[in-house]
């Protein structure tokens, strides 16, 4: 359970999920460290998590740069007393046919969607376990479990989030120290602006008009989030689309990666 007027480190905050995540934590009086690449996203969402009663500091940052996290933690340390909840969300996406891929989009998404998140645990997790309290989420996605084609390097990004955070459950039990693992199905951010891809299948016009139609949306999904911290939840799916994914994917692995998800894929609303 997080506590009351908690102290709270968000990535990624511009815009979003991490914007979403920002303002419902103002909701609950929180002390809101935000992060990101974007100045004038952070702006806004300092000014709107002051006008919903919570208290915001801004840092640009750079996940994908160890300088950059060092810098958050080094901010979060000086200006909160500690971290009770640290939200991994900064994330990109790259579409496109393994061995077609660019190598330099395989190492962009790997150090905002992997290291990002490797950084984050590295630098606050030691302090929480001093502690005995405090609370990890780390923002993946269903794509994590559905493997889909020509999602490669956001699929390996996010297993790997997955993959650390079951880790964590393990290594953390018995400390007082959480950790949930966020798998969301499609919903609106800012995720396709900036997504890059090479296939004609999964471009950035087919993820937003996919985003368009999930009716769980950012301001649910964080408010859902946020439900499983308090009750100490590993696994997140704020869809039912997710959990019938995650489902199917541990019933019929084989089937659901060779037959169900490219036809599934091909249905999608475009």
């Amino acid at each position: 359970m997080l506590p009351p007027s908690p102290a709270c480190v968000v990535t990624g905050a511009a815009s979003g999920l991490g914007r979403a995540f920002a303002l419902e934590l103002a909701g609950r009086g929180a002390r809101v460290l935000l992060a990101d690449v974007d100045e004038a996203g952070l702006a806004e969402t300092a000014k709107d998590v002051t006008a919903r009663g919570g208290t915001a500091r801004t840092l640009r940052c750079d996940v994908s740069k160890l300088d950059d996290m060092k810098r958050l933690h080094a901010e979060a340390s000086e200006w909160l007393p500690s971290v009770d909840l640290l939200v991994n969300n900064a994330g990109v996406a790259v579409g496109g046919a393994v061995g077609e891929i660019p190598i330099e989009d395989w190492q962009w998404i790997t150090g905002i969607n992997q290291w990002g998140v490797i950084y984050g645990c590295h630098l606050f997790l030691p302090d929480m376990k001093r502690r005995g309290r405090g609370h990890v989420l780390n923002v993946a996605s269903i794509a994590a479990f559905a493997c889909a084609g020509q999602m490669g390097p956001y699929n390996v990004t996010k297993a790997a989030v997955v993959a650390l955070s079951e880790t964590l459950a393990g290594e953390l039990s018995g400390t007082g120290v959480g950790v949930s693992v966020l798998c969301p199905f499609f919903f609106q951010t800012n995720i396709a602006k900036s997504a890059r891809s090479s296939s004609t299948e999964v471009s950035p016009e087919f993820i937003e008009n996919v985003m368009k139609r999930t009716p769980v949306q950012a301001s649910e999904v964080a408010r859902r989030a946020l439900r499983a911290c308090d009750a100490g939840q590993l696994y997140v799916f704020p869809h039912r689309e997710a959990k019938a994914i995650a489902a199917l994917k541990r019933l019929i692995p084989s089937t659901f990666l060779t037959k169900l998800g490219p036809r599934a894929a091909k249905a999608a609303p475009r």
